[in-house]
């Protein structure tokens, strides 16, 4: 079996699309069961997040599984093939695992550096496990992940020099609005985005933080902790009509703010100008929102293209060399864990040897002396032991080279170890995007 990451992003499609493939946890686990339901797929685990949705499979054939879960996908979320299949990418082995560990990082968001998407991978991982759809090669790479995600926050100074989307939010908002001292900001929402822009906010020193949340006692709970004033959804309409800056994140399959709820609110507001951060997908905001004077609306795709217009701090080259370092201790460690079963059944069938051949002797020569028996047994063991120990250190010396298969099965024939069934995959294309 082999890995295969399949996925689309920020980086390869545009927003519209992305909102498309943008998945629910139902949805979600939804698109596992229907590309495990296919013969070349016997892992899934998909990602979803307002930057990207990926599905990490262990495959017996690529092709094969690339197809199914390309189908998978066009089925989930209503898409035409030809739609999507342009913006898809596919990672294989290596290049797989060096994936999943830069996205851990943050390396590859929209934000470079944000800590957010760990979370989202342990949703991830954690709801693949609860379904079944994930086994011991998913579970393996991602813990790794997660791991080497914590690391890279923990050993680095990556939280340092990241900068958030809010952030690019707010610098926005200085531009267009002035002074943040002297602005008030509606947040929209109370999950992890909703609360990390929050208290970006109030870190930032506004005027004042408004949080508006369907369930008015997270809305509460998270105004607590932010110093800000809660109020209730039904109240929506009055509180962008106070807010100078309305950052929205809800997760709402359907519009939050639509053009005729902005108008009102900018009658309202008697024209003063106003700023619409809309940090969800698909969007909380309508896009023409921000033909309305005095409107603007800032968007991911915007907000995205501003931060990565910046120049790339030494932090982020810093997460780069611990992520290949830890590439290859995984790949090292997969390598030799591949050709494990073959080496304790050559172990084993040796044992077996040795103790057949060590009773025989007791049959043949009942009256020998117990140190004499000693001597033999240990005689017979160091042989064994020596002539063991060339093919196992070099088979797994030659796992990690890529050879190991071969010659795992070389032993496996010439010592008549237990079958093993291999596992063949057809040849992965040499570069990121689709064949």
């Amino acid at each position: 079996m082999s890995l295969v990451v399949l996925g689309l992003s920020h980086h390869t499609a545009p927003l519209g699309v992305l909102e498309s493939v943008t998945l629910d946890a139902d949805a979600r686990g939804r698109l596992a069961s229907r590309v495990l339901a296919g013969e070349h797929v016997g892992e899934a685990l998909v990602v979803s997040t307002c930057n990207r949705t990926e599905v990490y499979a262990d495959a017996a054939t690529f092709h094969g599984a690339v197809t199914d879960i390309t189908e998978a996908l066009t089925q989930v979320c209503g898409l035409d093939r030809e739609d999507l299949t342009e913006h898809l990418y596919v990672h294989y082995e290596d290049r797989a695992v060096a994936h999943a560990f830069t996205v851990a990082c943050g390396l590859d968001s929209m934000a470079v550096g944000e800590a957010q998407v760990l979370g989202q991978m342990r949703t991830a991982l954690r709801e693949s496990q609860r379904a079944g759809h994930a086994g011991p090669e998913l579970n393996g790479l991602f813990q790794q992940a997660l791991r080497v995600g914590k690391r890279a926050h923990a050993e680095t100074g990556i939280d340092e020099v990241s900068v958030s989307l809010v952030e690019a939010g707010l610098r926005r908002a200085r531009r267009e609005l002035g002074p943040l001292e002297g602005l008030h900001v509606l947040v929209v929402g109370a999950g992890g985005m909703s609360s990390l822009a929050a208290a970006t906010v109030a870190r930032a020193g506004v005027a004042g933080v408004v949080v508006v949340n369907r369930t008015l006692s997270r809305a509460r709970r998270l105004a607590e902790r932010v110093g800000a004033v809660a109020r209730p959804l039904g109240e929506l309409p009055e509180a962008l009509a106070d807010a100078d800056v309305v950052i929205s994140c809800t997760g709402s399959p359907a519009l939050v703010v639509d053009l005729g709820a902005a108008g009102s609110a900018q009658v309202a507001r008697g024209g003063r100008p106003q700023l619409y951060v809309d940090l969800a997908l698909p969007r909380d905001v309508a896009p023409e929102v921000g033909s309305l004077r005095g409107v603007g609306v800032a968007g991911l795709e915007s907000l995205g293209a501003e931060l990565s217009a910046g120049e790339t701090p030494a932090q982020v080259a810093q997460v780069a060399d611990l992520v290949i370092a830890e590439v290859a201790a995984f790949l090292t460690r997969r390598a030799a864990e591949s050709v494990a079963p073959t080496v304790a059944a050559l172990r084993a069938r040796a044992a077996d040897v040795v103790a057949a051949e060590l009773e025989r002797l007791e049959q043949r020569l009942p009256h020998l002396d117990e140190q004499s028996r000693a001597e033999v047994q240990l005689a017979v063991h160091r042989i064994v032991e020596k002539l063991l120990h060339t093919p196992t250190v070099r088979v797994k010396e030659l796992a990690v080279g890529g050879r190991g298969d071969d010659y795992a099965q070389a032993l496996r024939e010439l010592f008549d170890l237990a079958p093993h069934e291999a596992v063949t995959s057809s040849v992965p294309p040499e570069r990121g995007g689709m064949p």
